[in-house]
């Protein structure tokens, strides 16, 4: 049996129909479960280990791309398969992953085509999409042997399972992840044109350990979820999440 954790979000009047028919659709297949709806102070760890200890078969995210973050950033190590319902906007993931948003996605999940996804990790927490640093000044180190700084504010993204992408040279470039490592991208701003920044072609680097420190805070965002820190170490996790996957999927 599946249990399936609905976003908070999906109490609104707006989504109870396409919500009426994913139920519909997934006991037609046969794979109905226990829905849990999540709050805004739930643990996800504790609902998945709690879950898992009573012998489901699987734990299905039922949302957006927050939710998505805000479950995985907790529970991705947890023994179990995970299945993905898009629902609404914001679901970039999704398309990443090879799922159709809506009931189309209910046809995916029963045909079970499981892979075996890379984890990043910083400071105690899990990534599984995308971890992005507001540019700002900061140092970044890594692999304990090469150290980048710059005159001014830097950005960075790491990529795990979300594309980097960028425009240059006239042409629009995305690089997919999933490979065994992490892929950072870092990008100093040169300057600045018709009020927003303009940024140096990044320079691209795969790497096992990766520290990035400032004098002043700076904005930390991955998978959807922000923080402020002066100190982050980041690293790909030797755990790896077990996810439903679609036949279209970009990696």
């Amino acid at each position: 049996m599946y249990v399936y954790l609905y976003d908070n979000f999906l109490k609104q009047k707006k989504y109870a129909s396409i919500l009426k028919m994913i139920e519909t659709r997934l006991t037609d297949f046969g794979i109905a479960g226990k829905i849990i709806r999540l709050q805004s102070l739930s643990d996800a760890k504790e609902l998945v280990e709690d879950e898992i200890k009573k012998g489901v078969s699987g734990i299905v995210i039922v949302g957006n791309d927050k939710t998505f973050g805000q479950v995985l950033s907790r529970a991705a190590t947890s023994e179990t398969l995970f299945g993905f319902l898009p629902i609404g906007s914001d679901n970039r993931i999704a398309e990443i992953l090879g799922i159709p948003i809506g009931e189309e996605a209910c046809a995916t999940l029963s045909r079970r085509r499981k892979l075996r996804l890379d984890l990043g990790w910083f400071n105690g927490r899990y990534f599984v999409s995308q971890l992005h640093v507001i540019p700002s000044e900061i140092a970044v180190e890594y692999d304990e042997r090469f150290k980048v700084t710059a005159k001014g504010k830097m950005e960075l993204v790491v990529c795990n399972l979300q594309p980097f992408e960028w425009e240059g040279n006239g042409k629009k470039y995305i690089v997919h992840p999933q490979d065994g490592k992490l892929e950072a991208f870092l990008r100093p701003i040169v300057g600045h044109s018709w009020f927003k920044e303009v940024y140096e072609d990044p320079s691209i680097f795969p790497f096992q350990e990766m520290t990035v420190s400032a004098k002043k805070p700076f904005v930390v965002e991955a998978d959807g979820r922000q923080s402020k820190e002066t100190k982050i170490k980041i690293k790909l996790s030797k755990k790896r999440v077990e996810m439903v996957v679609g036949k279209e999927r970009r990696f």
